[in-house]
């Protein structure tokens, strides 16, 4: 078997038991499997949640799911939980951990981004196995949007999963549940099939998608919009049933297990960034002459934008939206938003006079453009 970058992600469902507290035995499966894995030259990721569903266990409290900053607290005390369990199961095969937390704010901006990157791939190199979760305690822009055309990147570990997967260009991301993979309708319903491959995520498998874990935020609709991502990038995606005896290593095996989802072709990184790993900090508006330009490969110009919504920096990712407001494709600027409000509808020539200095003449160039197909 060859060696690869896998990304495991593991919901709430399948850490712990009915009640919500952990179930050490479940954990224990897990990090054995992972482990031998890791000993037969894989390298692991392992995207965790359970935080928010064991610190509520510790509190004995029951749960608000309405009151945020009770389940900041839930998860502040669920964090140390989790983590003191994997790092004992972890030690017994002579592996250590690192726990990392993220927000969407930490991918968003690309200086950071790339240093997480560094981050992972050093802690991979000593041998130790990263444990990512979301930052539930400081993270909460995906429940409050703050400036109008902001949208944030992910409100998951599903997606989380693949944005790390991205950044790392992982081989494969397995994504466990308590159901074995993507069925023809919903599981309970009688005459219901799992889809062992799916090449196409059509518009009738979105149709069919419903329903939310009881303790966790996701359910089969994140992970198709987690599989969504992770194929468009050219990454190939696996949901599988986490109580599946040997269910990471017979996938590694080669054994077809849950669904495979295929991946097209790979985007170049910083197209993957602006695609899916950054949240949008603004939209800006151009005519239709500078949106034909862009669908045929153009860097976008200040005399085709319009307006432009929201407050953003140079570098930050934007997206572009024609007359009708419509997103047809997403960007990173060269000039931050207060700039593009002095130069749009200007001539190149123009702009060293009305700004007093020149960065560049396009206020997007073409490769950082990214087409919303």
């Amino acid at each position: 078997m060859s060696s690869k970058l896998i990304v495991v992600k593991v919901g709430t469902g399948s850490l712990t038991k009915n009640d919500g507290i952990l179930d050490p035995e479940l954990m224990e499966k897990l990090v054995d499997q992972i482990a031998t894995a890791i000993k037969q030259g894989n390298k692991i990721v392992f995207v965790t949640s359970g935080a928010i569903a064991a610190g509520i266990a510790e509190l004995g409290i029951p749960p608000k799911p309405n009151d945020i900053v009770f389940q900041q607290v839930s998860a502040a005390t669920g964090q140390s939980i989790i983590m003191s369990t994997y790092r004992e199961l972890f030690k017994k095969h002579g592996l250590k951990v690192a726990q990392i937390l993220l927000t969407a704010e930490d991918l968003s901006n690309r200086a950071s981004y790339l240093h997480i990157c560094n981050v992972l791939e050093m802690t991979l190199q000593l041998g130790i196995v990263p444990i990512i979760n979301e930052n539930d305690v400081t993270s909460t822009d995906e429940l409050v949007p703050v400036t109008k055309g902001y949208k944030v990147n992910f409100s998951d570990n599903d997606i989380l999963s693949v944005l790390v997967a991205n950044a790392l260009e992982a081989n494969l991301i397995i994504i466990l549940s308590n159901v074995d993979g993507l069925y023809t309708m919903h599981p309970k319903k009688r005459g219901a099939k799992l889809i062992k491959t799916v090449e196409t995520i059509t518009p009738e498998i979105k149709c069919e998608i419903e329903g939310k874990s009881r303790l966790g935020r996701g359910g089969m609709k994140t992970k198709l919009k987690a599989a969504e991502i992770a194929t468009s990038s050219g990454v190939p995606l696996i949901i599988a049933n986490s109580q599946q005896e040997n269910v990471i290593l017979d996938i590694l095996a080669g054994k077809q297990i849950g669904t495979l989802f295929k991946p097209k072709e790979r985007l170049p990184q910083i197209k993957r960034w602006i695609a899916y790993g950054a949240s949008i900090k603004g939209q800006i508006f151009v005519n239709e002459g500078a949106k034909k330009a862009i669908l045929q490969g153009a860097s976008l110009l200040p005399v085709g934008v319009v307006k432009l919504t929201g407050t953003f920096n140079e570098g930050d990712v934007i997206s572009i939206l024609d007359q009708n407001n419509v997103e047809f494709a997403k960007g990173n600027p060269n000039y931050n938003s207060g700039e593009i409000n002095i130069i749009k509808g200007l001539k190149t020539n123009q702009i060293k006079k009305a700004l007093g200095y020149i960065r560049r003449k396009e206020i997007i160039a073409r490769k950082n453009i990214h087409i919303i197909k």
